[in-house]
Protein backbone atom coordinates (compact mmCIF):
# COMPACT_ATOMS: atom_id res chain seq x y z
CA UNK A 1 0.00 0.00 0.00
CA UNK A 2 2.66 2.15 0.94
CA UNK A 3 4.67 1.92 -2.20
CA UNK A 4 1.56 3.24 -4.36
CA UNK A 5 0.81 5.83 -1.83
CA UNK A 6 4.43 7.46 -2.97
CA UNK A 7 4.04 7.00 -6.40
CA UNK A 8 0.71 8.84 -6.09
CA UNK A 9 2.70 11.69 -4.10
CA UNK A 10 5.33 11.70 -6.85
CA UNK A 11 2.68 12.09 -9.42
CA UNK A 12 1.43 14.83 -7.44
CA UNK A 13 4.80 16.50 -7.01
CA UNK A 14 5.71 16.52 -10.76
CA UNK A 15 2.35 17.63 -11.44
CA UNK A 16 2.41 21.09 -9.00
CA UNK A 17 -0.77 23.37 -8.24
CA UNK A 18 -3.49 23.22 -10.82
CA UNK A 19 -2.55 25.39 -14.00
CA UNK A 20 1.17 25.98 -13.28
CA UNK A 21 2.28 23.21 -15.82
CA UNK A 22 0.25 24.86 -18.28
CA UNK A 23 1.43 28.16 -17.68
CA UNK A 24 5.00 27.08 -17.37
CA UNK A 25 4.45 24.61 -20.64
CA UNK A 26 3.64 27.90 -23.03
CA UNK A 27 6.81 29.66 -24.30
CA UNK A 28 4.20 32.94 -24.99
CA UNK A 29 2.40 33.48 -22.07
CA UNK A 30 3.44 36.90 -22.10
CA UNK A 31 3.15 37.75 -25.62
CA UNK A 32 -0.32 36.53 -25.30
CA UNK A 33 -1.16 38.99 -22.78
CA UNK A 34 0.67 42.07 -24.78
CA UNK A 35 -1.50 40.31 -27.95
CA UNK A 36 -5.00 41.13 -26.00
CA UNK A 37 -4.17 44.42 -24.88
CA UNK A 38 -3.44 45.42 -28.56
CA UNK A 39 -6.75 43.93 -29.67
CA UNK A 40 -8.70 45.57 -26.25
CA UNK A 41 -6.91 48.96 -27.08
CA UNK A 42 -7.97 48.66 -31.08
CA UNK A 43 -11.69 47.55 -30.13
CA UNK A 44 -11.93 50.68 -27.49
CA UNK A 45 -10.44 52.85 -30.32
CA UNK A 46 -12.86 52.25 -32.94
CA UNK A 47 -15.65 52.68 -30.04
CA UNK A 48 -13.76 56.15 -29.13
CA UNK A 49 -13.81 57.11 -32.86
CA UNK A 50 -10.10 57.87 -32.48
CA UNK A 51 -8.33 56.59 -35.90
CA UNK A 52 -4.71 57.65 -34.63
CA UNK A 53 -5.18 55.54 -31.00
CA UNK A 54 -6.11 52.69 -33.64
CA UNK A 55 -3.12 53.37 -35.81
CA UNK A 56 -0.79 53.49 -32.80
CA UNK A 57 -1.25 49.45 -32.35
CA UNK A 58 -0.71 48.78 -36.11
CA UNK A 59 2.81 49.11 -37.96
CA UNK A 60 3.38 51.50 -40.75
CA UNK A 61 2.82 49.70 -43.71
CA UNK A 62 -0.23 47.50 -41.75
CA UNK A 63 -3.00 46.33 -44.56
CA UNK A 64 -6.70 46.45 -43.50
CA UNK A 65 -9.69 44.76 -45.60
CA UNK A 66 -12.77 46.35 -44.69
CA UNK A 67 -16.19 45.14 -44.13
CA UNK A 68 -17.26 46.49 -47.71
CA UNK A 69 -13.97 44.94 -49.42
CA UNK A 70 -12.22 48.03 -49.11
CA UNK A 71 -8.18 47.38 -49.19
CA UNK A 72 -6.06 50.41 -47.06
CA UNK A 73 -2.36 50.03 -47.05
CA UNK A 74 -0.48 51.78 -44.57
CA UNK A 75 -1.67 54.63 -42.20
CA UNK A 76 -2.16 57.07 -44.55
CA UNK A 77 -4.57 54.87 -46.50
CA UNK A 78 -6.47 54.09 -43.26
CA UNK A 79 -6.84 57.27 -42.22
CA UNK A 80 -8.24 58.52 -45.29
CA UNK A 81 -10.46 55.70 -45.58
CA UNK A 82 -11.59 56.44 -41.83
CA UNK A 83 -12.46 59.80 -42.59
CA UNK A 84 -13.90 59.49 -45.52
CA UNK A 85 -16.34 57.22 -43.76
CA UNK A 86 -17.13 58.17 -40.55
CA UNK A 87 -15.14 61.75 -40.13
CA UNK A 88 -16.16 63.57 -43.60
CA UNK A 89 -18.39 66.23 -44.52
CA UNK A 90 -20.05 63.62 -46.80
CA UNK A 91 -19.15 60.71 -44.37
CA UNK A 92 -21.40 57.36 -44.48
CA UNK A 93 -21.82 56.98 -40.82
CA UNK A 94 -22.03 59.10 -38.16
CA UNK A 95 -20.63 56.56 -36.07
CA UNK A 96 -19.54 52.88 -35.46
CA UNK A 97 -19.33 51.07 -32.52
CA UNK A 98 -18.35 47.31 -32.02
CA UNK A 99 -18.32 44.21 -29.26
CA UNK A 100 -15.12 41.99 -30.70
CA UNK A 101 -14.56 38.68 -28.79
CA UNK A 102 -11.28 36.48 -29.33
CA UNK A 103 -11.49 33.02 -30.83
CA UNK A 104 -9.23 30.13 -30.19
CA UNK A 105 -5.74 30.91 -28.56
CA UNK A 106 -2.92 32.65 -31.22
CA UNK A 107 -0.56 30.73 -33.46
CA UNK A 108 2.45 31.97 -33.23
CA UNK A 109 4.86 31.28 -36.43
CA UNK A 110 8.71 31.18 -37.08
CA UNK A 111 10.84 32.23 -34.43
CA UNK A 112 7.94 33.40 -32.26
CA UNK A 113 7.47 37.00 -33.62
CA UNK A 114 4.46 36.36 -36.07
CA UNK A 115 1.21 35.74 -34.12
CA UNK A 116 -2.42 35.19 -36.00
CA UNK A 117 -5.75 35.34 -34.16
CA UNK A 118 -9.26 35.38 -35.31
CA UNK A 119 -12.70 35.72 -33.54
CA UNK A 120 -15.97 37.70 -33.85
CA UNK A 121 -18.06 40.74 -33.66
CA UNK A 122 -21.23 42.46 -33.10
CA UNK A 123 -20.80 45.72 -35.24
CA UNK A 124 -23.44 48.49 -35.08
CA UNK A 125 -23.45 50.72 -37.65
CA UNK A 126 -25.50 54.50 -37.19
CA UNK A 127 -25.43 55.68 -41.08
CA UNK A 128 -25.83 59.63 -41.90
CA UNK A 129 -28.92 58.51 -44.50
CA UNK A 130 -30.61 55.69 -42.08
CA UNK A 131 -31.52 54.13 -39.22
CA UNK A 132 -28.92 51.73 -37.15
CA UNK A 133 -28.30 48.30 -38.06
CA UNK A 134 -26.62 45.81 -36.33
CA UNK A 135 -23.82 43.64 -38.58
CA UNK A 136 -22.15 40.23 -37.46
CA UNK A 137 -19.18 39.69 -38.95
CA UNK A 138 -15.21 38.25 -38.03
CA UNK A 139 -11.76 39.38 -37.70
CA UNK A 140 -8.45 38.05 -38.60
CA UNK A 141 -5.67 39.52 -37.81
CA UNK A 142 -1.74 38.99 -38.54
CA UNK A 143 0.79 40.33 -35.95
CA UNK A 144 4.00 40.57 -35.94
CA UNK A 145 7.47 42.05 -32.85
CA UNK A 146 8.86 44.44 -33.71
CA UNK A 147 11.35 46.25 -31.74
CA UNK A 148 10.30 44.19 -28.68
CA UNK A 149 6.78 45.66 -29.15
CA UNK A 150 3.84 43.75 -30.87
CA UNK A 151 1.74 45.86 -34.03
CA UNK A 152 -0.81 44.63 -36.15
CA UNK A 153 0.75 43.91 -39.77
CA UNK A 154 -2.40 42.82 -41.30
CA UNK A 155 -6.03 42.72 -40.59
CA UNK A 156 -9.38 41.27 -42.33
CA UNK A 157 -12.96 41.86 -41.89
CA UNK A 158 -15.60 40.00 -43.70
CA UNK A 159 -19.39 39.36 -42.99
CA UNK A 160 -21.96 36.70 -44.24
CA UNK A 161 -23.18 38.24 -47.47
CA UNK A 162 -26.14 35.65 -47.26
CA UNK A 163 -27.50 36.10 -43.94
CA UNK A 164 -27.75 39.14 -42.20
CA UNK A 165 -29.74 41.85 -41.23
CA UNK A 166 -29.35 44.03 -44.28
CA UNK A 167 -30.69 41.21 -46.13
CA UNK A 168 -33.06 40.52 -43.92
CA UNK A 169 -34.44 44.18 -44.08
CA UNK A 170 -34.37 44.04 -47.87
CA UNK A 171 -35.89 40.81 -47.86
CA UNK A 172 -39.10 42.23 -45.45
CA UNK A 173 -38.96 45.21 -47.72
CA UNK A 174 -39.55 43.41 -51.17
CA UNK A 175 -42.39 40.75 -49.16
CA UNK A 176 -43.84 44.32 -47.95
CA UNK A 177 -43.86 45.99 -51.59
CA UNK A 178 -45.14 42.84 -52.98
CA UNK A 179 -48.06 42.99 -50.88
CA UNK A 180 -48.82 46.79 -51.56
CA UNK A 181 -48.45 45.94 -55.15
CA UNK A 182 -51.12 42.91 -54.81
CA UNK A 183 -53.08 45.03 -52.87
CA UNK A 184 -53.15 48.02 -55.03
CA UNK A 185 -54.20 45.33 -57.88
CA UNK A 186 -57.09 43.95 -56.21
CA UNK A 187 -58.43 47.45 -55.44
CA UNK A 188 -57.91 49.32 -58.86
CA UNK A 189 -59.69 46.14 -60.43
CA UNK A 190 -63.09 46.15 -58.26
CA UNK A 191 -62.68 49.98 -59.01
CA UNK A 192 -62.79 48.85 -62.73
CA UNK A 193 -65.49 46.59 -61.97
CA UNK A 194 -67.98 48.94 -60.18
CA UNK A 195 -67.11 51.51 -63.03
CA UNK A 196 -67.69 48.98 -65.78
CA UNK A 197 -71.51 47.79 -63.87
CA UNK A 198 -72.45 51.47 -63.70
CA UNK A 199 -71.33 51.93 -67.48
Amino acid sequence: MRPILNLLLALLALLGPPGVFSAESDPHTADRQALIKVFREIEASINAQDVERMLAQMAPEATVTWLNGEVSRGHAEIRAYYQRMVKGEKRILDRYLTTAKLGASARFFGHGEVAVADGTMVDEFFPVARGPFTLNSNWTSTSAKIDGQWKVVSMHLSSNVFTNSLIAEAKAAIWWAASGAALAGLVLGWLIGRMRRRA
